[in-house]
């Protein structure tokens, strides 16, 4: 059986989560802190990033979130999520890409380095300046969801792709540390309503982070 190491508040987890549970993948998720920079773990990714996925019986490991999205896009039929033509396909991974590079970047890893990193691992107080400048920036995004949904149905075009699951997964991480302010956004909060709503999404909001509690609207669909 597959496992999966990873820690509640990595994105870049929740986006293979989410895929996994779409597809009904199997897994047994295995707690690791990267942070902690196990010689285990490194001997598995030198890079010491999570997700990492080991199926020990076949002697595979799958390192690196977006690989391991495609190997079960190739492998798994059921709910694919990078469709559509060669075109198609190419803005979905343009805008995983986004998400992961830039949402990641500008948001989603200043929250965590603030808001978790540093009080769970370094016992530091969190930069003030560099929290606002985290949640002025998810506006910025926010926006450009506002703009895509606007003109469709979904966030890489006509149904449900890999963008919307690593949208929702940094947003979901985001979120949990505080850093969404949903008043100007009802398209995107309609959308991330939506996905908040999905079998596949429940899990994820039920988990917590020791010494970190989310906002007490985190999970509610009603934002």
């Amino acid at each position: 059986m597959w496992q999966l190491l990873q820690f509640p508040l990595c994105p870049f987890s929740r986006k293979v989560r989410l895929l996994l549970s779409e597809k009904g993948v199997g897994y047994e998720p295995v707690r690791e802190s990267p942070w902690a920079r196990r010689d285990e773990f490194l001997d598995l990714n030198p890079a010491g990033q999570t997700p990492v996925m080991v199926d020990v019986e076949r002697g595979v490991t799958l390192i690196d979130s977006m690989a391991i999205c495609e190997y079960f896009e190739e492998t798994v039929d059921k709910a694919a999520m990078l469709n559509g033509t060669a075109a198609d396909r190419a803005e979905i991974r343009r805008l995983v890409t986004w998400f992961d590079t830039h949402f990641f970047r500008e948001i989603t890893g200043p929250l965590l380095l603030e808001r978790m990193e540093k009080r769970i691992v370094h016992r530091l107080p969190p930069d003030t300046r560099a929290l606002r400048d985290a949640m002025k920036a998810a506006v910025e995004h926010l926006d450009y969801i506002d703009y895509l949904l606007d003109h469709r149905a979904w966030l890489g075009g006509a149904t449900m792709s890999l963008a919307d699951l690593a949208a929702a997964a940094q947003i979901s991480v985001a979120d949990y540390l505080g850093g969404i302010d949903w008043k100007t956004h009802t398209t995107a909060k309609r959308w991330y309503v939506g996905m908040k709503s999905r079998p596949s999404f429940r899990p994820l909001l039920a988990e917590r982070m020791e010494g970190v509690a989310p906002p007490p609207d985190y999970e509610k669909l009603d934002l």
